[in-house]
């Protein structure tokens, strides 16, 4: 990969989700073009071609033209994830120290419900006959105690290919510590195993905690030949169609990675599209002026949050994805199934449930007339009067108000004994409650107050609940961006590179030797500095970012504080370290001893940022293009609302509410009471009245 020169040619970020692939392309001068086309959950490289195939037309290009002008194409894909949920990944060996064999499916014994006994753990991935022992020892001191017996690993392989082995996992006790036998046994595989796969713990994360690095390793190895190979043969396809240098992926961190470097680690891509979510605030936060901001992005499936504070997002090693529990560098991000596809229904004991189960895109929601039966809450939101009948999403999908209609009244109104506008506002109010929790957790349970952030409403579905949700939490002001049903897409385009290097190092941090510190230090950024090299980075387009993890003694969570680079010392750490425990558990101990439990070192790869076009300020009042029967909220119950084209909006207008919004990729509402003006980047703020 070389630099990209901030006067290349068009940008495209490409976002494939489970409903929807999304595309973005600027160019220099901040021109933007969007599109979205139906995904196609079989072949995902086919719906990116196609949509490919798609933007070059609307540009009056070729799809050879279009990729061989293209700086910078970035990638996020749910494909890893997908493997993982829909259960099509590789049948997995793996190998584990003798007398761990059982770690893996032991896990560490704790529920995330203590109430909750019998929901059974998902299943393991690696079966028991396929998790087998080899000898070999290293202590807690990192002394090898028992030479590795390489017959062991012969033994295993013998079983490996008897039973169809795909992919092999190595997890060694320890090996955090001094990664050696892991090393030699990685050599002994590759020299006797004619299979392809092979992911080993120290290289993929080298912690301490013997379950989760081999939880992490059994994930990547399950993932890798489905990931990988998808990703290696679309990049291969697009280099064939004219793309001169390899495309990018959005990791977990939210980050840009190249792909050859992500091949032996897909397991950092399993939260690749939400994750560039990242990118799109930092984008918005400077038209927004305030670095304060909680993004709630819905889509078809699920909803998405992301809360960045004075221009951070936390980072955390700790992810569950679908039960399972991973270790590598993730983006806080708290998904719920709900989104514009979301089906509701009545279960067995009369009560309204809403998700989290989705109807994807096909069939999708009812109105789609692609076969869907299930009400989803775009159904209902065509039954409120808030979605109208007719093309949708640049005409990729035409709704049809009166199967969305007789979809509602059958599965809800009907077995609950109401009429059919009360069972879609019904649904709707239920969907938002689970909203307000998704926020909530994201940002109350983390210590954070909402009222002082500002609500960025995002996503297809986003706009339509912003100011319902934004309202519950004491937000004052709710910011939609007119791209908003393609936000993550848009973030890849904002997205630097990013390298994440970590290092155990246990001692008390009072009595912590600071050379030795500094030589740890010192390695991770020459580790980060060769990555950075590889990518094509000069000196001067680099950003090293020291990092430790601290925790008082006999705790069990970690807590990670940036190093601020003028000032290192013991006492100016640990001020910083009780100053992030005050906010994320309310309180510090002022005597308590503090360890050090790692060291790490973030290396980022800074691309020339994305130029903000503004827009033309309005030169006259905007007109609403047509009146509408909406629902409003339960107070009020159905108004004649005013619909405005957004189109038609331009920075200077102000509205007042209760009004519909129609863009390209989203329809915005607003409530009575609350008021709307366009900024500067054409963009929307919502003012919220006082609940």
């Amino acid at each position: 990969m070389t630099a990209i020169a901030a006067n290349a040619g068009w940008r495209i970020g490409i976002d494939v989700g489970g409903t929807f692939t999304d595309f973005v392309l600027t160019n220099a001068e901040g021109a933007i073009r969007v599109l979205k086309v139906p995904s196609v959950p079989t072949d995902p490289a086919r719906g990116v071609m196609n949509g490919l195939g798609l933007a070059a037309e609307m540009l009056g290009l070729s799809l050879g033209e279009l990729l061989a002008r293209c700086a910078i194409l970035v990638h996020g894909s749910t494909i890893a994830t997908n493997t993982l949920l829909e259960k099509k990944g590789a049948t997995v060996g793996m190998l584990t120290t003798r007398g761990f064999r059982d770690s893996l499916e032991i896990r560490r014994g704790i529920r995330e419900n203590p109430w909750d006994h019998r929901t059974p753990y998902p299943e393991v991935l690696v079966p028991r006959y396929l998790r087998l022992p080899v000898s070999g020892r290293f202590d807690r001191q990192g002394r090898e105690v028992e030479p590795l017996n390489e017959a062991d690993i012969h033994t295993a392989l013998a079983t490996f290919r008897e039973e169809g082995v795909d992919s092999i996992a190595i997890c060694l006790i320890n090996s955090f510590l001094d990664p050696a036998h892991e090393r030699r046994a990685a050599e002994v595989v590759r020299e006797n195993w004619n299979g392809r796969w092979l992911s080993v713990s120290a290289e993929i994360t080298p912690i301490m905690g013997e379950y989760e690095r081999g939880s992490t390793a059994a994930m990547n190895a399950y993932v890798a030949p489905r990931t990988v190979g998808y990703l290696l043969a679309l990049d291969a396809e697009l280099g064939k169609q004219g793309l001169p240098q390899r495309m990018l992926l959005i990791q977990n961190n939210g980050g840009a990675i190249p792909v050859a470097q992500v091949a032996t680690k897909p397991v950092t891509l399993l939260l690749s599209g939400p994750a560039a979510g990242v990118g799109t605030l930092e984008y918005f936060s400077r038209a927004i002026g305030s670095d304060n901001l909680i993004s709630m992005e819905i889509g078809g499936t699920s909803c998405d949050v992301i809360l960045m504070s004075e221009g951070r997002v936390a980072v955390s090693d700790q992810l569950t994805v679908a039960g399972y529990h991973l270790a590598v560098p993730s983006v806080e991000v708290h998904t719920i199934g709900a989104g514009g596809g979301t089906i509701a229904g009545v279960d067995e004991g009369g009560l309204l449930f809403v998700g989290p189960r989705g109807a994807g895109a096909s069939p999708g929601p009812a109105a789609y007339g692609l076969g869907g039966a299930d009400p989803t809450s775009t159904d209902a939101q065509l039954v409120l009067g808030r979605m109208k009948p007719g093309p949708y999403a640049g005409g990729s999908v035409t709704l049809d108000g009166a199967k969305a209609r007789a979809a509602v009244a059958e599965k809800v109104a009907r077995p609950l004994g109401i009429d059919v506008e009360a069972a879609a506002a019904g649904m709707i109010r239920l969907l938002e409650q689970n909203l307000l929790h998704a926020v909530q957790r994201i940002s109350i349970e983390r210590g954070h107050d909402p009222r002082r952030f500002t609500l960025v409403a995002c996503g297809g579905a986003g706009p339509m609940h912003g100011a319902t949700v934004g309202r519950m939490l004491g937000c004052r002001r709710v910011y939609v961006p007119r791209l908003s049903g393609v936000f993550c897409a848009l973030g890849m385009l904002h997205s630097n590179v990013r390298h994440d290097f970590m290092r155990v190092y246990l001692d008390r941090l009072a009595e912590a030797e600071p050379k030795a510190i500094e030589r740890v230090f010192a390695e991770l950024e020459t580790q980060a500095n060769a990555a950075l090299t590889t990518d094509g980075f000069a000196a001067a387009d680099r950003r090293l970012t020291r990092q430790i993890d601290l925790r008082y003694i006999a705790q069990q969570f970690d807590v990670r504080v940036t190093l601020d680079s003028a000032n290192q010392d013991p006492a100016a750490i640990r001020a910083a370290f009780e100053h992030e425990h005050d906010r994320l558990f309310g309180h510090h101990q002022p005597g308590g001893i503090v360890e050090i439990t790692k060291l790490r070192v973030v290396g980022i790869g800074i691309l020339p940022p994305l130029p903000h076009a503004e827009a033309a300020p309005a030169v006259a009042d905007s007109r609403a293009v047509e009146r509408r029967r909406c629902y409003l909220d339960a107070a009020r119950g159905f108004a004649e609302v005013p619909v405005h084209a957004g189109a038609s909006l331009a920075p200077g207008h102000r509205l007042q509410g209760p009004l519909l919004i129609e863009e390209l990729t989203t329809t915005v509402f607003v409530n009575a009471g609350d008021s709307l003006e366009v900024d500067a980047s054409g963009n929307f703020l919502i003012h919220l009245a006082p609940a």
